[in-house]
C-alpha cells in the first residue's frame, strides 16, 4: 500500500486538527504535524514528505518565508505546497503563488476543498 506523508505547518492546534481530520479521509497517508515554520523545516530535513500544508500567520517563521526555504531546496522543489490562511487578499493569494505555492485555501476551510486539493496534488483517484 503506498503511504503518503504529509506535513501539516499551523500555530494553531485546532487548526491542525481540522486539517489533519479532513486528510484522515484519505487511505495510506500518515500525518506529521508542526507548530510554526522553524519547526515544519526541522522536521522536513529529519524525512520525506509528498505534501505540505502551511498557513501564512506563525510566529517565528511565516508560510511564505518557509515557502520560499522549500523551494530552494532541492529535496523539496517539486514537493507540492498549499498554503491555509486567513489572508483572503489576492496579492496574498498571488504572492504565495509567486513564491512557489501550489495551491491557497482560505479560512474558514472546507473539509473537501483539503480532500479535493490533496487527492489532487498527490494524484490520488
Amino acid at each position: 500500500m503506498l503511504q503518503y506523508n504529509i506535513l501539516i505547518v499551523e500555530d494553531s492546534p485546532t487548526m491542525r486538527q481540522l486539517i489533519s481530520f479532513a486528510l484522515k479521509r484519505l487511505r495510506g497517508i500518515r500525518i506529521v504535524e508542526a507548530n510554526d515554520g522553524v519547526d515544519g523545516l526541522k522536521k522536513l530535513s529529519a524525512e520525506r514528505f509528498d505534501l505540505i500544508l502551511t498557513d501564512i500567520n506563525m510566529p517565528i517563521m511565516d508560510g511564505l518565508k518557509l515557502v520560499s526555504l522549500v523551494r530552494n531546496d532541492a529535496n523539496y522543489k517539486d514537493t507540492p505546497i498549499v498554503v491555509i490562511t486567513t489572508e483572503g487578499a489576492q496579492e496574498d493569494r498571488e504572492r504565495a503563488l509567486a513564491l512557489g505555492a501550489n495551491d491557497y485555501i482560505t479560512k474558514p476551510i472546507q473539509p473537501n476543498r483539503i480532500l479535493d486539493v490533496a487527492k489532487g496534488l498527490l494524484k490520488i483517484t
